[in-house]
């Protein structure tokens, strides 16, 4: 039974500001090591219920922010970018779970701050005319792969409109929402023990249904996606990639063969527009 978990900071308990998910200060060091006590309490968890195999990513911002020395030495870490599938990096060792801890809420939301993939250049993502955050985008990925997203974590906003896209799926609460910058946390102490337990009872009930200990990828399905960017400027550099198609001012369109594509597509994006920082 091999399990992938994807770990990003804007979920983790204790995190609010921005400085907090920013290299270069205290506060920041003291933020990734709550991540990473995080994604040491899902790999515990696993573990714990059967897991043979797991691998953590590192889904934020450089993809370098995890303390590896911290982490239980029976996972194996990815780390660093660029890489083909991003924040689910670790799909292709065959994972049948992932778990996503420590995620947001989608763009223009007043989740704790909210935002999907690029604060700086996206306000909207939709595939197939249904808006998506990160965990809805990735997870769309994972399932390409066969695997099944079993646990979340992140605060109360992400939750709320998370749930109905994994239904069956375990939610951890980590904190909840009043404005982009405030809400009310969770002792960290606390979202470690929900989420070792939870990660426990997910790979035992996956293991228990008998359902197979890897993935089975599954054929693609053709992606429709709608961007919305912050400024025509975003999108007069977007456009100049010659599938994309122009609706208005700041939207964009482009079709793909796959989730995976799609992805990929908006990876890219992501980093041209870092030509108009």
């Amino acid at each position: 039974m091999k399990v992938l978990i994807s770990t990003d900071i804007e979920g983790v308990a204790g995190v609010f500001h921005a400085e907090q998910t920013r290299a270069g200060n205290g506060e920041y060091e003291a933020a990734r090591r709550w991540m990473t006590l995080e994604a040491n309490a899902a790999i515990e968890g696993a573990f714990a219920g059967g897991a043979t195999d797991v691998w953590v990513n590192d889904s934020h911002g450089g993809f370098r922010n995890l303390l590896p020395d911290l982490l239980d030495p029976r996972a194996q870490v990815v780390l660093g970018k660029p890489r083909t599938l991003g924040m689910m990096a670790g799909l292709e060792y065959g994972a049948a779970l992932v778990f996503m801890i420590g995620y947001h809420a989608k763009a223009q939301t007043r989740g704790i701050l909210a935002h999907t993939i690029n604060s700086f250049a996206f306000a909207r993502v939709a595939f197939n005319g249904v808006e998506l955050g990160e965990a809805g985008l990735y997870g769309a990925l994972a399932e390409e792969y066969g695997a099944r997203v079993a646990l979340l974590s992140g605060d109360d906003v992400f939750a709320e409109e998370t749930a109905p896209r994994f239904p069956g799926a375990r939610f951890v609460v980590t904190k909840t929402a009043t404005g982009q910058a405030s809400g009310v946390t969770q002792s960290p102490a606390s979202v470690r023990e929900a989420l070792q337990a939870a990660a426990r009872d997910a790979v035992r009930q996956h293991r228990e249904a008998g359902h197979a200990p890897a993935a089975t990828r599954a054929r693609p399905q053709a992606i429709d996606c709608e961007l919305r960017v912050q400024t025509s400027g975003l999108a007069d550099l977007f456009c100049q990639w010659p599938t994309l198609t122009r609706v208005d001012g700041v939207t964009l369109r482009f079709g793909s063969e796959s989730a995976e594509h799609a992805v990929r597509m908006l990876n890219c994006l992501s980093a041209m527009s870092f030509m108009l920082r």
